[in-house]
């Protein structure tokens, strides 16, 4: 049995690797450019969230300090109330002695 013997023109053949590589550049090329927008994009989103997150923080802050000046003006209502409170009850203690007339 003899050998096959293949005979290929080297010249067609790296015509076609060239092409195919060309082929791969360009395509590379492409995704590079939609890799490079992602960024850019990615970077302004980025920024946006930062800016977004200042916002709040300094909106939360707002609202805690207002939190906390409602609990300290409700602290002080109720320690008002319980004054009324017992005031109320001594003058209804004393009326009710002078009423009944316990001394």
């Amino acid at each position: 049995m003899e050998n096959p013997v293949i005979q290929t023109d080297l010249a067609e053949v790296l015509k076609k690797l060239d092409s195919r590589f060309d082929k791969l550049d360009n395509r590379l090329d492409r995704i590079d450019e939609r890799l490079n927008k992602l960024e850019v994009g990615q970077a302004e989103i980025k920024g946006d969230i930062k800016a977004i997150d200042e916002k709040l923080s300094g909106q939360i802050k707002a609202l805690d300090t207002k939190v906390e000046q409602l609990d300290k003006r409700i602290g002080n209502q109720e320690f008002t109330n319980r004054g009324v409170l017992v005031g109320l009850i001594i003058v209804i203690l004393g009326g009710a002695a002078k009423f009944f007339g316990i001394r």
